[in-house]
């Protein structure tokens, strides 16, 4: 029945498919309490989720379309990022690091990738995925990478920073999707973090969640060579609920007095709280 939901793991911390009636092959992927991603079979380009376009408007300002890249994704679940890649850049090579391996088989068996759409999954976590890499193999780095609602603590870390770096070519970029709200005490650790193992760094993120009023999605890049800063604002400011885009003197005031988390003193993201359903 179309509209049933489509089970994998069955309880309060399951796995489901979750149908979108207006489009013939558009699901929701849910675990626990978090709608993990959004995919049409139809159309890779239909991206439900604001913070998805926000992280699209960052790779499509930093990256050409058409232009072959070779990309690595942190963080599987629907592979929602990697369609996109494959759809505007077919000719690129991308490796998804999804330690899930139950979840992506269901994934990849009801959701089924385009072929010859140049993405490999790897059954890894980002950690080590990115520690098998050989220096300077990717143009970008995407971390998108959730349990549940938070962002596993050793995916910011600025050892774990600092071997993305190396694992980058020498223009590459790193795109980073976290949660907090104002003040934003656990995003300034990860820009810190950011920023000493990339010279060019960004944050974006709506205001509401700049000024502490409500819990979201906040972006953080950093380049080797100067990001397209006046092209990722455009793009972030035009939905109708708009990105900012911090960087230059509000994002050293931002910075200041920040400590990178390291290793030793390591943070999983802040919880949501009460309502707050999906962000990763």
């Amino acid at each position: 029945m179309r509209s049933a939901s489509l089970v994998l793991r069955p309880g309060a911390d399951g796995a489901l498919l979750v149908p979108d009636l207006a489009y013939e092959r558009a699901f929701t992927l849910r675990v626990g309490r978090t709608d993990q991603s959004y995919v049409d079979l139809d159309d890779p380009l239909r991206l439900e989720f604001d913070y998805v376009q926000r992280l699209v408007d960052v790779l499509d300002s930093v990256a050409e379309r058409e232009q072959r890249l070779r990309v690595i994704h942190v963080g599987g679940a629907g592979m929602t990022l990697p369609r996109y890649v494959a759809a505007t850049r077919p000719s690129s090579a991308q490796i998804v690091l999804e330690p899930d391996t139950e979840l992506t088989a269901f994934v990849r068996r009801n959701l089924p990738l385009p072929t010859r759409s140049g993405i490999k999954v790897r059954g890894t976590d980002g950690r080590r995925g990115i520690a098998g890499l050989r220096d300077g193999y990717a143009d970008l780095v995407i971390i998108d990478a959730f349990v549940g609602a938070r962002v596993p603590a050793e995916l910011t870390t600025a050892e774990f920073l600092a071997d993305a770096r190396r694992a980058l070519s020498d223009h590459g970029v790193i795109i980073i999707n976290l949660t907090d709200r104002g003040p934003l005490c656990y995003a300034r650790r990860v820009l810190a973090g950011v920023h000493l193992a990339f010279p060019h760094v960004l944050l974006c993120a709506e205001s509401s969640t700049l000024k502490g009023r409500r819990f979201g999605n906040v972006i953080i890049a950093g380049g080797a060579t100067p990001l397209p800063y006046a092209s990722i604002a455009d793009r972030t400011g035009r939905p109708p609920f708009p990105y900012r885009v911090l960087h230059g003197g509000r994002l050293r005031q931002l910075l200041a007095g920040s400590a990178p988390f390291s290793d030793d003193d390591a943070e999983q993201s802040p919880e949501p709280g009460p309502g707050l359903k999906h962000f990763g």
